[in-house]
C-alpha cells in the first residue's frame, strides 16, 4: 500500500510540474485534464489523487493486495516512467 501511495503522490507532483511547465495539453489522462480544467491545477490534481488513494485504500482494506500491487506497477509504467522520460529528454 505504501508503494501505491508513493506512486500516486509522485505522479501528482510530476503532473503538477509538467502542466506548470508545458500547459494542460501535456496531460494525457482525460479524467485528470477535466478535473484540472474545472477546478484548477492544484485542486483538480488533489481531488483526483485523493479519489485514487481512497480507492486504493478500499482495495487494501478488502485484502485485495495483489490488485493494489498490480495497479502500482501499472501506474509506474504508464505515469511515472513517461513523466520521467519527458523531464529527462524534453
Amino acid at each position: 500500500m505504501l508503494a501505491f501511495f508513493a506512486a500516486q503522490i509522485l505522479d501528482g507532483m510530476f503532473t503538477y510540474v509538467g502542466v506548470s511547465m508545458w500547459g494542460p495539453t501535456i496531460e494525457a489522462n482525460p479524467v485528470v485534464s477535466s478535473a484540472v480544467a474545472v477546478a484548477g491545477l492544484g485542486a483538480g490534481l488533489a481531488g483526483v489523487k485523493a479519489v485514487a488513494i481512497g480507492f486504493g485504500m478500499l482495495l487494501h482494506l478488502r485484502r485485495l493486495h495483489t490488485l493494489v500491487a498490480l495497479l502500482t506497477a501499472i501506474y509506474v509504467a504508464i505515469a511515472i516512467l513517461p513523466w520521467t522520460a519527458i523531464f529527462l529528454f524534453h
